[in-house]
């Protein structure tokens, strides 16, 4: 099937399956992207100022487009909406293309998350039903459940929140656990001479105000940092952990049950069912579903369930990414957390 038939077909059975299209702004802030990817996220947008010194993009990612676009028609309730176009993004491989044309399915606003899931992910089976293939496969994953794993770990606050910020940057990722196992950022001298401080300031008025800030709130901070170094046998034991619960992978079907055996074998007051997965069974429609714990990073802002589907048909390979993202829309400015979760179908592959 041609690229326009097929990308005509997708989007007759999105709208078949009760989504709006909607059209997406080409251009978007570029404050918006850099506040809540950080400035290392400049080198891979095209920016530019327009008449009035603004600084503007063109979209990285149809996903953000669409929650902006969400986000400033402050919309009230629910809606299901489609779109396609094209997202452009500098890459670091020579082989990667700039120019990336997806079609993207999303429900937003939406407080039954679980029934949601399974509505995108059924969704994407559908659209993918529509062409001939044998075989192919599904991946789910939950970026929560390994949230909630680290925070049942045994270390300090700010190495879970590290841990958490940074899961998606898989190399990064590897080097906090190298880290955190050898205790190689620990400065043992520096450590003794916050302690000494520490002692010092507790002695002290804890109301008196220290550039803005109440001596109290100081020493919870102060606290922290001193109890920060790790014993390296703990640290070990939480990196060991970490890595052996990133290397499961199972049937769809084992997934509750492994994830929970590695749990009670390592002391970890942790239970999951199967409400966490929008997939049980093994075999969906010709499609092999396995669970990976470890799915998921490729995006830093998904916060729940994810999923990718692959078929192979006519010699072509077409995939379905997509998963939950509550926090994104709020990260982009909303004040209130807004549930959503969708799919983006690649034409590129």
């Amino acid at each position: 099937m041609k690229s326009k038939n097929l990308s005509e077909s997708i989007l007759k059975s999105l709208k078949s399956s009760g989504f709006d299209y909607i059209d997406l702004d080409t251009v978007i802030p570029t404050n918006l992207i850099l506040e809540r990817s950080g400035e290392s996220f400049r080198s891979l947008i095209f920016s530019f100022m327009d008449q009035n010194g603004k600084e503007i993009c063109l979209r990285p990612d149809l996903t953000i487009a669409s929650c902006i676009k969400y986000l400033n028609q402050k919309k009230k309730r629910s809606s299901k909406v489609f779109y396609n176009g094209q997202a452009f993004r500098k890459v670091q491989k020579k082989n990667e293309k700039i120019i990336r044309d997806q079609i993207g399915f999303e429900i937003i606003g939406s407080k039954d998350e679980k029934r949601d899931d399974k509505q995108i992910i059924n969704t994407g089976i559908k659209v993918l039903n529509k062409f001939r293939y044998k075989s192919g496969s599904i991946t789910i994953g939950n970026v929560e459940i390994f949230h909630l794993l680290i925070n049942k770990l045994d270390i300090p606050k700010r190495w879970k929140l590290r841990l958490q910020r940074h899961f998606w940057r898989e190399a990064y990722f590897n080097e906090l656990l190298r880290r955190l196992e050898t205790n190689s950022d620990v400065d043992e001298t520096i450590v003794e001479l916050d302690k000494k401080r520490y002692l010092k300031l507790c002695k002290q008025n804890q109301n008196r105000n220290i550039a803005g800030r109440s001596l109290r709130e100081i020493l919870i901070r102060f606290d922290n940092k001193i109890k920060d170094p790790r014993r390296q046998v703990k640290g070990q034991n939480v990196v060991k952990i970490i890595r052996e619960y990133l290397k499961i992978n199972c049937k769809m079907s084992n997934a509750a049950t492994t994830l929970n055996a590695f749990f009670k074998k390592n002391k970890i007051n942790l239970t999951v069912g199967k409400n966490y997965f929008p997939i049980t069974k093994d075999n969906v429609s010709k499609l092999n579903v396995n669970f990976s714990s470890s799915f998921g990073r490729h995006l830093e802002y998904y916060t729940g369930m994810v999923f990718k589907i692959i078929i192979n048909s006519n010699s072509r390979r077409i995939q379905v990414n997509g998963g939950r993202y509550d926090n994104l829309i709020s990260d982009l400015g909303s004040s209130k957390k807004i549930p959503a979760v969708g799919g983006a179908i690649s034409l590129n592959d």
